[in-house]
């Protein structure tokens, strides 16, 4: 029996796809799969899967896809096993500050239903009104409002998925007490796929930013002063929402580029809205020349005159030349593209190459003037997003494809990697173009990982015939 027939012989022949057009929409760095599998229920999925095991058939999980390309290309891609059929809030206690989800539900419909109880999931990441909770839990990325609530990992309560021989799993619980155990479930963050297929997500939720938020912009004519006076607002007594520094290569994008696909335009009222919009662009305001300190805050009116004296203290000892307070109206320009950044540098440049490293915030300094030494060696474009809570995102953006060859590029990531471990961070490559990521990952692979042999271990345990899109996560050191 051919897989096709097999598959079949599980889901209705609709909901398997062999047609090159539709085998195209889930292509992975030019690589296609055999067919596309769309379960309708988590037990047709765990059914796909155990042909997978019995066949050694590979499997990707998929969602919106908006981030499928992240990472490595697997060396095999069998099955792409569609779960956006399943995207139902299966319970939701709102004076628990609970709910959960299906992993094919798209965050932007969950904290629709979430804000007519005045509640929300901090998940505001790149693609926001297309993206699954489950893309967004396997791929890792973070919103501006980790400076407020942390990343997925610190509001994830449990989860809900099936392993490699096709068992269904249950990690963690509903309610923010649980039993005592392993938290499995924090694995599955950033593992693009490779441990498991997510199947329902468990969730904290926090009472939703409704009125009164304002955001605050000064403009600074070097990025010393810029994270210096960042440093000095994250030191204080004021808990702003989000706090970002970005570059001048950002700022003028921010400033031109409106995001592709229509986008729900904030983090308040307007984040939870069905309807869509196109993000107007900034005002005069905007100095797109400078180094940009973003915060945003809300509360009572006392508190947000507090935080607009305070931030325009701590703008103007720093040497700000310019200082904007942003209302309603002209918040959300700047806050959706913060949200959009990445998205927007891949819109740009077709042949972006875009890092994240995790390192101390105190380094950031140090490794700005770094970047900027290695994206200026090589002539290209950057742009530069330092968040408060320690992550920065580096998008090099060539304007054409001889502008950014293999060679460039894999020299390029190395420096970003020996820079990560010399300021005790970590680096990953989120985005490269397909037609050097096979020369990026040889050179890269010439290096060691440190955390390889766990890495793998972990692999195995989870998948031990290794059918989750193999050697995606592990083909890449970074």
């Amino acid at each position: 029996m051919t897989s096709t027939a097999a598959l079949e012989s599980i889901l209705d022949s609709s909901r398997v796809l062999v047609d090159p057009a539709a085998l195209a929409t889930y292509a992975i760095d030019g690589l296609l799969p055999v067919a596309v599998a769309k379960p309708a229920s988590t037990e047709e999925a765990a059914e796909v899967i155990r042909l997978a095991a019995k066949e050694r058939l590979s499997v990707v999980p998929t969602g919106a896809r908006t981030k499928i390309s992240i990472g490595a290309r697997p060396t095999r891609y069998d099955i792409a096993l569609d779960m956006c059929a399943l995207n139902q809030i299966a319970h939701y206690d709102p004076a628990d500050l609970t709910v959960s989800a299906d992993a094919g539900m798209p965050v932007a419909k969950l904290n629709a239903a979430l804000y007519e109880r005045k509640q929300f999931l901090p998940l505001l990441v790149p693609y926001y009104s297309q993206a699954t909770l489950g893309g967004v839990i396997a791929s890792g990325i973070d919103s501006p409002l980790r400076q407020a609530y942390g990343t997925a990992r610190d509001f994830l309560l449990g989860a809900e998925f099936i392993d490699g021989t096709g068992a269904l799993v249950k990690s963690g619980g509903r309610v923010v007490k649980n039993v005592a155990g392993y938290d499995l479930h924090k694995l599955l963050v950033g593992s693009f796929g490779t441990l498991a297929v997510i199947t329902r997500l468990n969730f904290r939720t926090f009472p939703a930013i409704i009125d009164r938020s304002r955001g605050f912009l000064a403009s600074f004519s070097t990025h010393e002063t810029a994270l210096a006076a960042r440093h000095k607002i994250a030191a204080s007594s004021l808990s702003p929402l989000t706090l970002d520094v970005i570059n001048p290569g950002a700022a003028k994008i921010f400033s031109s580029r409106t995001p592709a696909t229509p986008q729900a335009t904030g983090f308040t009222r307007d984040t939870h809205r069905t309807a869509e919009s196109q993000l107007p662009l900034p005002g005069e305001w905007f100095h797109a020349d400078e180094w940009q300190l973003c915060a945003a805050f809300a509360g009572p009116p006392e508190v947000v005159s507090r935080y607009v004296r305070d931030l325009t203290c701590v703008a103007e000892q720093s040497r700000a030349s310019a200082i904007a307070v942003l209302d309603d109206a002209t918040r959300p320009p700047i806050w959706g593209r913060l949200r959009e950044a990445l998205s927007l540098f891949r819109e740009v440049s077709p042949f972006a190459a875009i890092f994240k490293l995790n390192i101390p915030p105190a380094r950031h300094a140090k490794a700005v003037r770094v970047l900027e030494s290695l994206a200026n060696a090589a002539k290209l474009p950057l742009a530069l997003i330092a968040r408060a809570a320690g992550t920065l995102y580096i998008a090099l953006l060539p304007e054409s494809a001889p502008d950014f060859s293999a060679e460039t590029v894999s020299l390029l990531a190395l420096e970003v990697l020996s820079l990560g471990r010399s300021l005790d961070g970590r680096a990953s490559l989120l985005f490269a173009p397909a037609a050097i990521k096979p020369a990026l990952e040889s050179t890269l692979n010439s290096g060691s990982h440190p955390d390889l042999s766990l890495m793998r271990r972990v692999k195995s345990a989870f998948d031990p015939q290794n059918i989750f899109a193999p050697d995606r996560l592990f083909r890449n050191p970074l």
